[in-house]
This record gives structure tokens, sequence and C-alpha cells, in this order.
């Protein structure tokens, strides 16, 4: 094991203040390459591993990023928990910019990305229907209020393909249904996390009222990148705290997602799905090849 905790960057965020014994690790993985080289280093006593979701000078859209790889990435690394932190608009009047939100769920309304590592022979169906690691969401939650950052911890976050933002009755659409935030990226990586069988939460770091609100019915990037500086500098502040308090033994069933999943017969399984599978799967097929 090389880190235990990874923490993904989103907008804003391309860089992990505070790490020490910093090493630069570039990956190749079976899905092809991560969106940057992962920064490895030791924050508050802890082995954590940063990437760059978009990598450095953001540089990738969000139907560009190659999810699968980012993810299978922190494994390889022996990372077991993630902390994903995600610029996103406000869908409710009580979520304002610069607040925090854990959400606790996510509803899909993307259409052109990859979000599983299964097919091509191996079927698995993971439980989904309470996406974040509850154990670790907790443990963020007492973060932001440590670093003394305003945060709700509940809500759906409404993941959109992007790059567009929302037309203002798409905006509206989402409000009627009770959504809290929207985002581009973070259901795509907590379904992928759950097949690896990796802790994960997402930190919704609110920029805007998204095109809803009277007084922010045209969002800028100018005006976003604005508030990204200062969330930026509070999401450091929390990763830092909720690193430090995280158990070093995970509590949860995260660990075991794939245990009643695969649904395939395993000895019918073609051998190259396993061998780049091995490290998801490998464990559920050790008795099938003895």
């Amino acid at each position: 094991m090389q880190a235990e905790i990874g923490i993904i960057g989103g907008s804003g965020l391309y860089s992990m203040p505070g790490l020490t014994d910093v090493r630069e690790f570039v990956l190749e993985t079976p899905f092809g390459a991560p969106s940057d080289a992962y920064v490895l280093g030791t924050l508050a006593g802890r082995k954590v591993a940063f990437l760059s979701r978009h990598g450095r000078g953001h540089l990738l859209m969000p139907t560009e990023l190659p999810y699968r790889a980012n993810i299978h990435g922190f494994k390889q690394l022996g990372v077991e928990r993630i902390v994903s932190l995600s610029a996103v608009g406000s869908l409710k009047e009580e979520h304002k910019p610069l607040d925090f939100v854990i959400p606790d769920q996510f509803v899909d309304r993307t259409r052109h990305r990859v979000d599983t590592f299964f097919g091509d022979g191996l079927v698995a169906h993971v439980a989904l229907g309470e996406p974040v690691c509850e154990e670790t969401a907790k443990y963020v939650e007492q973060a932001c209020r440590s670093a003394k950052v305003n945060v709700k911890h509940g809500g759906t976050y409404l993941n959109m393909e992007g790059p567009q933002f929302s037309t203002k009755a798409e905006s509206e659409l989402y409000r009627s249904w009770g959504m809290d935030v929207i985002g581009m990226t973070n259901l795509t990586e907590a379904r992928l996390a759950r097949e690896a069988e990796l802790c994960y939460v997402t930190v919704a770091m609110v920029t805007d009222y998204d095109c809803w609100h009277p007084d922010h019915d045209h969002v800028t990037v100018d005006q976003i990148i604005g508030v990204l500086v200062k969330n930026a500098e509070n999401a450091s502040n929390v990763v830092r705290e909720a690193v430090a308090a995280l158990p070093k033994a995970r509590g949860c069933k995260c660990g075991s997602a794939l245990s009643h999943a695969i649904i395939t017969d395993k000895a019918k399984v073609p051998p190259a799905t396993l061998e780049r599978l091995k490290l998801l799967v490998g464990k559920y097929f050790e008795n099938q090849n003895k």
C-alpha cells in the first residue's frame, strides 16, 4: 500500500497544500491513463494520494474524463477511501455560494460516458441504493465544522452531462424534483468507486445559484473562479481535518460490495477479461483457479 486515502480535486483545486514527502506517480491502468499524475505524500500523519480530476491546467471536459482509469489508479495505489471535491451549482436558496454540501443521493442525467468496469463476458450488479459511504461522510461533515465551513450533510446531487451549463427550463425542472446541487462528474465516480469496493464521499462546493435565481441568471466563468479560489482554501482545511480523523480500519460494507454482485458463471469468464479486472475481482475467483 502506497496510500490509504484518495483525494480528487475538482475545478479550482489542482494541488493539495500541506503535503510532505511528496512524490508523483504516473500510472498506467487496464483502462488507459488517468487524468494526471497521482501526487502522493503525507498529510496529517496519513498517506494520501491526490489526483487533479481535470488535469493540472484544467485540460479535460467532464465527458472526456478517464473515470475508470482514475478510480482504478487509486485502487492500484492501495487507497480504500476517496474524498471527492467538486464545484457545483445550487438549486436551493439555502445552499449559498461558499457553502459545502455532502450529498447522500444522486440523480443521473448523463448521456455520453462509460460508467462501469464490467462487460466483455463478466457481469456484476452492485447495490447503489446508498451511493455514498455514510461512515466516511460523517467524518467529513465533522471536518467541515472543525474548519468553520458552513455545511449541510444530506441532499441530492444532480449529475448533468455538460460541458454547457443548464438552460433555465432544465434548472427549474431539477428544482421541481427537489434536487439540491448540480454538477457534472461525481455520480460517475461514485458508481465506479462502489464497483472497486472503495468508500466514496462527495464534498460539493457551491459556487453559484445556477441560472434559476433571478440575481444569478447568467453564470460566468469569471464569477465562478472567484468563488473557487476561496472554496479551494476551505477545501484544503476540510481535507486536512478529515484525513486526520478518519479511522484506520473501515467499519462499512463498501469493501465487500462485489461479494454478491457477480452474476456471470465464473467458469465462463474470458481469461482476458478476468486479467483486466483482476485487481477488482481476483479475490472472488481464487478458488476457481485452484
